[in-house]
């Protein structure tokens, strides 16, 4: 649900023209936890390279 609901809320950012919010780590984020059901390894994964990113950044 809340995959869908986040797919919503890009869609009308991107409709409106405006820049999206959000960063790489908090999309590296959202597909974790679109996948988490699915695929708990790649979820994990994605975990690990928005954590990866934000060390790299900070």
């Amino acid at each position: 649900m809340y995959s869908l609901i986040s797919k919503i809320a890009r869609f009308l950012t991107m409709a409106a023209g405006l820049a999206p919010a959000h960063g790489v780590a908090h999309n590296l984020m959202e597909r974790a936890e679109a996948r988490a059901g699915r695929d708990p390894h790649q979820a994990q994964e994605l975990r690990s390279a928005a954590c990866a990113y934000l060390s790299v950044i900070r």
